[in-house]
């Protein structure tokens, strides 16, 4: 069940370059609640998940926690965004969770240890402990990170596009341990693209085309109104996009 104010959004802006990403976003996120950000390509999800992170400061508003320090906060990028060469074993990669704990020098201690092992046998890869993340699946070094996110073990979890590209298996895997988090209190934030999962899987939803078109209860906020909305304004503001990127690139070549 929801719990106390958490997480206080109030006016955010962001640009990149002269275009907009966020238009004036207002939400409340209470205390153990599931919830998630969808709308369409350019809406803004992963900006202002990246805003909530402490990734990337608005130009605009603000974004307000219950507690002052915002790296208690653990955040699953996008798979695309991890460099899956570089030569680190999926034992090495978990233990990165307990950095914030230990510090870039510091030594694990044996409960750390176990704890590490722990989490890897709860994403179902036991066995995998040295092998080395480039050569895995899609979705085995999807578990990997959420793996990484048990060791982090945070109040707050922000998911950008968890489910993108993986096997039905593992997305419903990922998704008992979701409810799991929720039953512990947890709140958990996540970016998404399937509205059918959005509305299975999560009870609240921000629905995003660069502002808040409607946010509550995912049954309400879902609508095939709202979505037709969200949708116009999408294509409207990615036109604007496109023309203003022409635009510059005229002003180059003259």
């Amino acid at each position: 069940m929801a719990g106390a104010p958490l997480l206080q959004i109030r006016g955010v802006q962001t640009f990149y370059g002269k275009i907009q990403a966020l238009k004036g976003v207002d939400v409340d996120v209470n205390e153990g609640e599931i919830v998630t950000m969808i709308g369409a390509n350019g809406a803004g999800k992963s900006t202002l998940l990246k805003g909530i992170a402490g990734l990337l400061a608005p130009i605009g508003g603000r974004i307000d926690y219950d507690n002052p320090d915002p790296r208690a906060i653990a955040y699953l990028p996008q798979l695309i965004e991890i460099d899956r060469s570089f030569p680190i074993t999926v034992r090495d990669f978990v233990a990165m969770g307990a950095l914030r704990r230990t510090g870039l020098f510091g030594r694990l201690s044996a409960q750390d240890r176990l704890r590490i092992e722990q989490a890897i046998e709860r994403v179902g890869l036991h066995g995998f402990e040295q092998r080395s993340i480039e050569t895995l699946s899609g979705g085995q070094m999807q578990r990997v990170m959420f793996a990484r996110l048990i060791m982090q073990n945070e109040r707050v979890i922000l998911l950008d596009e968890p489910f993108g590209a993986i096997d039905e298996k593992t997305a419903s895997d990922l998704l008992l341990l979701i409810a799991q988090w929720c039953a512990e209190g947890r709140t958990v934030i996540a970016v998404l693209h399937d509205l059918d999962l959005a509305r299975r899987a999560f009870a609240q939803a921000l629905l995003l085309a660069r502002h808040a078109i409607a946010w509550g209860a995912e049954s309400d906020v879902l609508s095939s109104e709202n979505l037709a909305r969200a949708r116009a304004m999408s294509e409207s503001y990615n036109l604007a996009a496109r023309e203003c990127l022409r635009d510059e690139e005229g002003a180059h070549v003259h």
